[in-house]
């Protein structure tokens, strides 16, 4: 057999083995340790870390970075052991995973396996923006700063 030959082979046993080995998501399984609950898609982001949240091993949180460089909420993991499933919820059965269903900004739906699907935390009320008053004060600091700043000396 020459050279060619075999790297025609090659390429052809490849190409069929990608066709059979297909990566399963994770947690689609539903034999995992936790139940992944999923915020935002995971293609818009190029590395991903794992915190611990509270105590080791119960409750996960998955950032994502993007390719502009921040960093944000992808999926929460929250222990088998920290929540159940009953009539296709996740009902939490511990503090810790009732206050992360709780900030989500909807009930998990559950989609397969483990894996369930959320909306991200809603944003802030408006409320907690400045409001034109302490804008104002902000830019009167502002311009007073200098002046507090040559009364130090």
């Amino acid at each position: 057999m020459t050279i060619e030959q075999q790297r025609q082979t090659d390429k052809q046993n490849k190409k069929a083995q990608s066709k059979e080995m297909v990566r399963r998501k994770p947690g689609s399984s539903g034999k995992g340790d936790y139940y992944h609950v999923e915020v935002r898609p995971g293609e818009k982001f190029v590395t991903f870390r794992t915190q611990d949240v509270g105590r080791r091993g119960h409750i996960q949180r998955v950032v994502g970075q993007r390719s502009s460089g921040y960093w944000t909420t992808v999926k929460w993991l929250i222990g088998k052991e920290d929540a159940r499933v009953q009539d296709e919820k996740l009902v939490p059965e511990t503090r810790a995973a009732k206050d992360v269903i709780n900030q989500l900004g909807s009930q998990p739906i559950h989609l397969v396996g483990d894996r369930f699907k959320a909306r991200p935390q809603p944003n802030a009320p408006e409320s907690t923006d400045p409001t034109s008053v302490q804008r104002r004060a902000r830019r009167e600091n502002i311009k007073k700063a200098p002046a507090a700043r040559r009364k130090k000396k």
